[in-house]
């Protein structure tokens, strides 16, 4: 499969798109970067259920608690053991 990438500036920052490399099993996908964000946004299509009243939709959010800066066990994990100099 082909990759295509597009940038283009937009703003402050470049918007790039780029699709074929990544979630190959995927209908559809693409990853889409500005400034320092990426988020990858796939369709996948399958066939028609029972008829429902309803459009089920579902969002997976993931957000570690280190890129937040967040870390497990407060500052000592995070900075170490202050030295007798602080």
């Amino acid at each position: 499969m082909q990759v295509y990438r597009v940038e283009r500036p937009f703003g402050t920052s470049i918007l790039s798109l780029e699709t074929g490399k990544i979630a190959k099993q995927a209908h559809g996908a693409v990853v889409v970067g500005y400034g320092d964000t990426m988020t990858l946004t796939a369709v996948v299509e399958g066939e028609a259920s029972e008829e429902r009243d309803f459009f089920p939709l579902t969002v997976d959010y993931r957000e570690k608690a280190y890129a937040a800066g967040k870390f497990p066990g407060g500052f000592i994990k995070r900075e170490g053991r202050p030295s007798i100099k602080e």
